[in-house]
C-alpha cells in the first residue's frame, strides 16, 4: 500500500551552544519528505525523494563525541560560514552515518538542506561537503530515549536481523549490521518523548518503487 508523501514538522529546533551541548529552541522545523511504501510490525521502507545534504566526516571511537563534534561544523556553515554567507534555517532529524573502520569508526554527521539548487559552498576550513542524494528507500526502526554509544549498535542489530527475518529463504544476501544510520530529532535538554531512527539502506522492495 502507498502513502503519501510526508514531509514533517518537528516543533523543535537545533542550537549548539557550546562543545558539549546541542540543545532546542521551540520553532517549526523542515523535513525531508519521504513516501512509506511498506510497513511491518517494527520496521517501515521509506522512498525519500532526491535531497541536498551538508556533511562531516569524522574518524573516532565514540558516537556521541563525533556526533557533536560534526555537527558543530555544520552549525557554523547554516549560520553563514559559507561562500555565499548564506543562512539557513536548521533542519531534522541530524543523520550520524557510522562505518567500521581499523582503528575506530567513520562518523559522517549530516543536516538537511531545503534548496532546490545546489547549495553554497562551505568555507575550506570547516573541512565538510555538500552531498546531493539520489531518491533513495531505507528501511526504518524507531527507538525512544537517548542515542548513544551503549544502544545505537544494539538498534542497528535488530533493524537488520528484522531485515534478515522479512527476507528468510530469499537468495539476497544477508543485511549488513555494521554501516547504520541514526536519525536525532530530539536535542539534549529534551529529556521525554525523545524520537530517534535507525536506518539502513535497502533496494529490495523494487516492485513497490524503489530504485535499483
Amino acid at each position: 500500500m502507498e502513502f503519501p508523501v510526508v514531509s514533517i514538522l518537528l516543533l523543535a529546533c537545533f542550537v549548539y551552544l557550546n562543545t558539549n551541548n546541542i540543545v532546542l529552541s521551540v520553532h517549526a522545523v523542515e523535513s525531508p519528505q519521504y513516501t512509506v511504501i511498506h510497513s511491518d510490525s517494527d520496521f517501515q521502507i521509506r522512498l525519500y525523494k532526491e535531497s541536498w545534504w551538508v556533511s562531516a566526516f569524522v574518524r573516532g571511537t565514540s558516537f556521541l563525541n563525533s556526533t557533536k563534534a560534526g555537527f558543530h561544523r555544520l552549525y557554523q556553515y547554516i549560520h553563514g560560514a559559507n561562500l555565499d554567507a548564506s543562512q539557513f534555517a536548521v533542519t531534522a532529524p541530524v543523520l550520524t552515518s557510522v562505518s567500521p573502520l581499523a582503528d575506530g569508526s567513520a562518523y559522517f554527521v549530516r543536516m538537511y538542506l531545503p534548496v532546490n539548487r545546489s547549495p553554497p559552498q562551505p568555507k575550506s576550513e570547516l573541512n565538510i561537503q555538500i552531498d546531493e542524494w539520489r531518491s533513495h528507500c531505507v528501511a526504518v526502526r524507531n527507538f525512544t530515549g537517548f542515542a548513544k554509544d551503549d544502544n545505537v549498535n544494539k538498534e542497528a542489530e535488530a533493524l537488520a536481523d528484522s531485515l534478515n527475518k522479512y527476507f528468510s529463504g530469499n537468495t539476497t544476501a544477508p543485511q549488513d549490521k555494521t554501516s547504520y544510520t541514526i536519525a536525532q530529532y530530539n536535542a539534549s535538554r529534551h529529556l521525554t518523548g525523545r524520537l530517534n531512527e535507525v536506518w539502513m539502506n535497502v533496494s529490495r522492495f523494487s516492485a513497490e518503487g524503489c530504485p535499483t
